[in-house]
């Protein structure tokens, strides 16, 4: 009987590992995700591009109606190189944004709002607006009616528009007056290119244009794209023309780039307005091509639509058959589709706004979110997917700009009397500080570099990783090691006072040890000192103090508190919303001494159920379900990334939607994706385990996926 029974168990084994190793047609799975849109729908606009540019278009597969769309996913093009700034006319100082405060028997200076006089009130908002990221231009279709008049945003019929995210093309298809339209739209992998195939009789009739229009910097919090004021304020010129290409210059103080057109047919351009510009095809079949090229420089000649269509697809092909892919065909959950869509999608959306040489904002290069500029602390939630999806390359891009900024975070800790490298919160490509009531007090961004080098040295465990990152991983711990405070009376080391934790609810100048923050510098002072040691050096003596005295974590009522300094963390509303980053502590990081199990698992039941979960951010739902899945939950896992709340929403183009200001927010793509990683490969996991349920609905292949920490 035993011997059948082991034999069956057997069986059952092999079934599980041959479907666990099964090949995954990986081209079936992202085409099953193909986005269709049968309308001008403002939140359902698609976007092209290569991790340095992109280009957002409306259901005519260029920004015809930029306007209608600004309140919706607006229609941007924008990239990594295109900054602004105003020019600092009243010659203010970065140093009149500081204030000093009297911290742990020291004063301490941060750069924040809230003006002390009007000086200052100019040298904060010129410090946080500028320099702030472009929209490089609207690129759109002019349509003539049979009329001669222009058609408007209701005279077009959209027929269906589709997004193959495995090849990168929009498809879009709509008629005017009863004569139908296709166009596809392509971006250059290699070049910030926009490529356009359009077929329509309307073209032998000269009905239809291209116009490209460029917009004025905003100077606000959001821009969409679509500020048309100020024409007097830059200049806009054709610099170059011929029959079948033009190069347009566009001069806004001191910066300037250019966007050169090729069309593969004749052609005319002319400066229609102060800002615009009309490209009308002289052709007599119907059928046409052109190319925009935007960049810095004068660019030189561009290729064909079918020598870029050549590269682009190619390019796609190679990114979804490499690193990792996971497939859920045959799960019964009526989640699971879902869910797999989101995955699919918020791959290609991170690819195209992420995977660059800068950290990327919030709203990727779709428009402005706080002036376009990068908040260090989500770089984790934009970056750490691509290593654990086996696209360590991708995450790579951005981790060089660490060591250009290095001086200016040397230069912050050392101005606030700390040694090492104090890593930025709100910054710009320079690395220079963005004044924030509460970004200066943020902390939890500076063990990131540490996670994201030990990441690539999970995967490339070589000497020249260990060169190549080892002075910023000593340099960000030698900041973490100077940072804590000794508490003489109970003979340890304290988080703070002044700071402000990942959960944005606390006084800095009240508030001291916060639980994930806690867990995260100890973990992170350990890791820089198992660099320490694969270099041949002795471990650090400063860090190894912090590991053996750094304060314990704050407990009350049997379950972890936000912070030890707010003891009425379960009682007090305001410390119910925002992120609960208490979860942060197991879940984002891995099983460590210093979290007991039994007491996160009540933390973990207590926050699931007094959150106010409608006052909370999109990567919120993946880290509850890193902590379910850490605490062997895996249903609560699911239940955490499907949560029915708005800032949990994905539009049918993939975008994680948070509200009227934030119509996308890619750290919640990011975060879906590490999540989905880690359910599937991580050091605490058992190999051939996943955190999936095992109540039969879920049928889960995966391949390619690196373990978490």
């Amino acid at each position: 009987m035993m011997k059948k029974q082991l034999l069956l168990l057997g069986l059952l084994g092999m079934t599980y590992l041959s479907s666990y190793a099964q090949k995954i047609n990986r081209k079936a799975v992202v085409e099953r995700h193909t986005i269709s849109v049968a309308s001008f729908d403002t939140l359902a606009s698609l976007s092209v591009g290569n991790g340095r540019f992109a280009f957002t278009v409306d259901a005519t597969g260029l920004q015809s109606f930029p306007n209608y769309y600004t309140n919706g996913v607006p229609l941007g093009t924008q990239s990594v190189w295109g900054w602004h700034s105003f020019p600092n006319k009243e010659n203010v100082k970065f140093e009149e944004t500081l204030k000093e405060y009297n911290l742990n028997g020291r004063k301490v200076t941060y750069s924040v709002q809230g003006a002390k006089n009007a000086k200052s009130k100019e040298a904060i908002n010129y410090y946080r607006e500028n320099p702030h990221r472009l929209q490089l231009g609207n690129l759109g279709f002019i349509f003539k009616k049979k009329d001669g008049s222009t058609a408007q945003i209701t005279d077009i019929v959209v027929q269906n528009q589709q997004l193959n995210p495995y090849t990168g093309q929009i498809t879009s298809h709509f008629s005017l007056e009863g004569q139908p339209v296709t166009v596809v739209t392509i971006c250059d992998p290699n070049q910030d290119v926009v490529s356009v195939n359009i077929q329509s009789n309307l073209l032998k009739t000269g009905q239809i244009q291209v116009f490209l229009k460029f917009p004025f910097p905003s100077n606000q919090f959001l821009d969409s794209g679509t500020n048309y004021k100020n024409p007097d304020q830059h200049q806009s010129a054709i610099v170059s023309s011929q029959t079948q290409s033009a190069i347009i210059k566009h001069q806004l103080d001191a910066d300037q780039y250019f966007v050169r057109f090729d069309w593969n047919k004749k052609g005319t351009i002319i400066q229609n307005k102060t800002h615009e510009f009309i490209l009308t095809p002289k052709i007599e079949d119907g059928s046409w091509e052109f190319s925009a090229n935007f960049s810095e420089k004068t660019p030189v000649t561009t290729s064909t639509f079918s020598a870029i269509n050549q590269r682009n697809l190619l390019a796609w092909k190679n990114f979804w058959n490499s690193g990792g892919a996971i497939d859920f065909e045959g799960s019964t959950d009526v989640r699971a589709k879902e869910l797999e869509r989101r995955i699919v999608l918020s791959q290609y959306l991170t690819k195209i706004q992420c995977a660059n040489e800068q950290p990327p904002q919030e709203t990727g290069l779709t428009y402005n979110s706080w002036y376009g500029k990068p908040h260090l602390e989500m770089h984790w939630w934009h970056g750490i997917h691509f290593a654990l999806w086996g696209r360590v390359d991708l995450l790579e891009k951005s981790l060089d700009w660490y060591a250009k900024v290095y001086p200016n975070a040397v230069g912050i800790a050392k101005r606030q009397g700390y040694e090492g490298a104090r890593w930025q919160k709100m910054t710009d490509p320079a690395g220079e500080e963005s004044p924030s009531s509460v970004g200066a007090f943020l902390i939890w961004q500076q063990p990131h570099f540490i996670y994201f080098a030990e990441l690539v040295r999970r995967q490339k465990p070589t000497k020249a990783t260990l060169q190549k990152y080892s002075k910023l991983v000593f340099a960000t711990a030698d900041f973490m090691a100077s940072y804590p405070h000794w508490d003489e009376e109970n003979k340890r080391y304290i988080l703070g006072k002044g700071l402000i934790p990942a959960q944005e609810r606390f006084n800095p100048e009240e508030t001291f040890n916060p639980t994930y923050e806690l867990v995260y510098w100890h973990w992170a002072l350990k890791v820089a000192q198992d660099w320490r040691k694969a270099m041949g050096l002795k471990p650090n003596e400063k860090y190894d103090k912090i590991l053996q005295n750094l304060s314990k974590l704050p407990v009350k009522d049997g379950v972890y508190l936000a912070t030890e300094s707010a003891q009425d963390s379960y009682t007090n509303p305001k410390f119910l919303t925002d992120h609960p980053s208490v979860l942060g502590a197991l879940g984002m990081l891995p099983p460590t001494p210093m979290v007991d199990m039994p007491t996160m698992q009540r933390t973990f039941d207590k926050v699931w159920d007094v959150w106010q979960w409608h006052d909370t951010w999109g990567w919120d739902f993946p880290m509850v379900a890193m902590t379910a899945a850490r605490l062997g939950r895996p249903e609560k896992a699911i239940d955490g990334l499907m949560m029915n709340i708005r800032t949990n929403t994905y539009l049918p183009n993939g975008h994680n939607f948070q509200d009227e200001r934030l119509r996308l927010y890619l750290p919640g793509n990011g975060g879906l994706l590490a999540t989905i990683a880690m359910m599937c490969s991580r050091d605490d996991l058992p190999t051939g385990k996943t955190s999936f349920p095992t109540n039969g609905q879920w049928k889960v292949k995966w391949e390619g996926f690196k373990k978490m920490p």
